[in-house]
């Protein structure tokens, strides 16, 4: 069990779907202790594993003292809508207004393998939501409306951690320069 860092806006694995859970083994329940560590450090409502640099489609979540996971999650939402803020761990210190379902029925398994079906209303239904956008590349600015996305941008662009994890560039310490001439 340990805290892990947590990737920032920008970082390719954010962007990228994550891939299905084959073998519920110990590095499962590894990466679910990972995960509820680190989110309730932060603290967060909710932490996915992309967001610790592991491409595999589990998350966590923390709301009025109930902690759970979900591994491989299938959500079919309901029609009504509800209006609230969000914001995400990985666009530290941001929240905006953003629409989603208000209610949810998450299917999916635990950490042992077996079935799960989750039902969640209002916050937990926007967190299942949220942290399940994460595991197929979204992130909630994607979901703003075109103004609001436009502000998230630009304050997400003047922020103090903005680039922090930017890829470093190395250059070859050979005569030339990494060809292989």
């Amino acid at each position: 069990m340990a805290i892990q860092p947590i990737r920032l806006f920008g970082d390719p694995i954010l962007a990228t779907r994550a891939q299905e859970v084959d073998n519920f083994d110990k590095e499962i329940r590894e990466l679910v202790r990972d995960l509820t560590d680190t989110m309730l450090d932060a603290p967060g409502a909710g932490l996915a594993a992309p967001q610790i640099g592991v491409s595999l489609r589990v998350f966590t979540w923390s709301i009025d003292d109930e902690v759970g996971h979900l591994i491989n999650p299938v959500l079919s939402l309901g029609e009504e809508e509800q209006d609230g803020d969000e914001g995400c761990l990985s666009i530290p210190g941001l929240k905006y207004q953003c629409k989603r379902a208000f209610t949810v029925v998450a299917d999916g398994f635990t950490m042992h393998g077996e079935p799960m079906r989750l039902v969640g209303e209002e916050l937990l239904a926007r967190v299942f939501q949220h942290e399940t956008d994460h595991l197929n590349g979204i992130l909630f600015v994607d979901r703003l409306d075109s103004q609001t996305r436009k502000l998230a941008l630009k304050d997400i662009k003047d922020s103090e951690w903005f680039g922090l994890n930017a890829p470093q560039i190395r250059i070859s310490p050979h005569a030339t320069g990494g060809l292989g001439l």
